[in-house]
């Protein structure tokens, strides 16, 4: 069965290059621009693993953790972040983020940070 990971960021050029990045290593990428977009979906049918900004407009990456929490979604994220603090590392991770990354992503860090946590999330199953 194909992994789902779900791209969360409000950059659209961004959001693109992850996706072809993450389908070239063999997973579904859905693309979302909001984290309100990302939680409405999640609410009917959750990814494998989510890839999430910080900062974005209305709901942002903090806000997805929070409801993601509050309504019991276990998916692992990884954040991946241009608003790099090490308080916002801090919270991200205390926060539940499996990865804590930075923008300009490296692309093999992201990648073995998206299959640790699907292997670590599968053997919790």
């Amino acid at each position: 069965m194909e992994c789902r990971v779900a791209i969360v960021d409000d950059d659209p050029r961004f959001r693109r290059a992850l996706g072809r990045l993450i389908r070239a290593a063999g997973f579904q990428a859905d693309a979302y621009g909001s984290g309100a977009e990302f939680l409405d979906a999640a609410s009917r049918s959750l990814p494998d693993c989510v890839v999430l900004d910080l900062e974005m407009p209305g709901v942002n990456g903090f806000d997805v953790q929070e409801r993601m929490a509050e309504h019991e979604l276990r998916v692992p994220v990884i954040v991946v972040t241009g608003y790099d603090t090490p308080e916002a590392e801090a919270r991200a991770l205390k926060g539940g983020a499996r990865a804590y990354l930075r923008k300009p992503v490296d692309e093999a860090l992201l990648l073995n940070a998206i299959r640790r946590s699907l292997i670590g999330d599968q053997a919790k199953r």
